[in-house]
């Protein structure tokens, strides 16, 4: 039986990924590290938490004991870090909390792997670390020009994995996914935030005129994606994975308050977000010629995802409850709930 280190495993693409392998190998076994910050829930996964082949640990990528601990026990062959800050938005507002799990958080679980040895090492980056291309799209060799906090620290993280590959010869693969979408996303970023915003009739928030353009990837793509490059990778290398789905943002505005029959009435225009890319863009071909291509189209996974908000008001109600409201208000300018 092999045995995963997934970290950030109750968080939103890591829960999907967890979920997904357990159905599809009988023949794992899955230790999910998580600390369970603000979008990383327990509900995520209490379908699986009783299964045999799932452990879970509640720690710190960042706290070398924790870290250790799990490889003196579990003895993981397999490492996948997930784990991460991931909202440029709280990024700007306290990027040292980024800084520490993305960059030494890596470190922590690098040091670890090359100290009892592993198999494989997966970094999961972002498409955010390349920065804006007006024209064309990025392949895996073009320089890195992050331009927020955030993308700074997964840049950072991202380049800390391939120098261990380089100096310690640990076997590293670093993937660069676009922007993702599906089940269990909190509801900060744009479609999970105005999905349940559209559902509750309230206001959503478009940066700017609403023409940044981001490429679409669902998550259930995203976690197959990972596995393909698991079994199929070649040590050292990097790999774009994306949805081909180049939208901008106030397109997918339109297409959720429509497919909710909902007025456009509801989108609110606020000031643009400091540094805002305008687009980003992934040449995906050399995952695709490896043999890797997305299996759904945008307009049927946002179909199933918007069907999934609507289906589990009990799981994202609460979340909007509380410290959202102050969130929503300190990011974005706006009342909430009629304040």
């Amino acid at each position: 039986m092999k045995t995963y280190l997934v970290t950030g495993g109750s968080g939103f693409i890591g829960s999907n990924f967890v979920r997904q392998m357990l159905q599809n190998d009988t023949n794992c076994h899955i230790v999910n590290l998580d600390k369970l910050t603000y979008a990383g829930n327990p509900a995520n996964l209490v379908d699986i938490e009783m299964d045999e082949r799932y452990s879970f640990v509640h720690g710190d990528i960042c706290d070398t004991d924790v870290v250790r601990q799990i490889f003196h026990q579990h003895k993981p062959q397999i490492i996948i870090n997930f784990a991460a800050e991931t909202h440029v938005d709280r990024s700007i507002g306290s990027p040292d909390d980024f800084i520490k799990t993305d960059v030494f958080g890596v470190f922590t679980l690098l040091e670890a792997s090359k100290e009892f040895g592993v198999d494989l090492f997966l970094q999961i980056s972002t498409d955010e670390v390349y920065g804006s291309i007006a024209e064309g799209s990025f392949c895996e060799g073009d320089p890195l020009l992050p331009s927020s906090p955030y993308s700074a620290s997964k840049a950072g993280g991202d380049r800390l994995a391939y120098s261990y590959y380089v100096t310690y010869n640990l076997p590293v693969i670093i993937t660069r996914a676009s922007n993702n979408y599906g089940p269990f996303q909190y509801p900060e970023k744009l479609i999970s935030l105005f999905v349940t915003n559209a559902l509750e009739d309230r206001d959503l928030p478009v940066y700017g005129d609403g023409k940044n353009v981001r490429d679409w990837l669902y998550v259930s793509d995203h976690c197959s994606a990972v596995h393909f490059i698991i079994e199929n990778g070649k040590l050292g290398e990097v790999y774009n994975v994306g949805g081909g789905n180049e939208l901008q943002n106030i397109h997918i505005t339109h297409q959720i308050l429509e497919q909710l029959g909902k007025s456009a009435d509801l989108i609110k225009f606020v000031e643009d977000r400091k540094g805002h890319d305008l687009r980003y863009s992934l040449d995906c071909s050399k995952l695709n010629q490896l043999g890797w291509m997305p299996e759904h189209s945008f307009d049927e996974a946002l179909a199933e995802t918007i069907h999934w908000y609507q289906s589990n008001e009990a799981w994202w109600a609460p979340i909007k409850s509380g410290e959202f409201k102050e969130y929503y208000k300190s990011h974005y300018n706006m009342a909430y709930e009629g304040e």
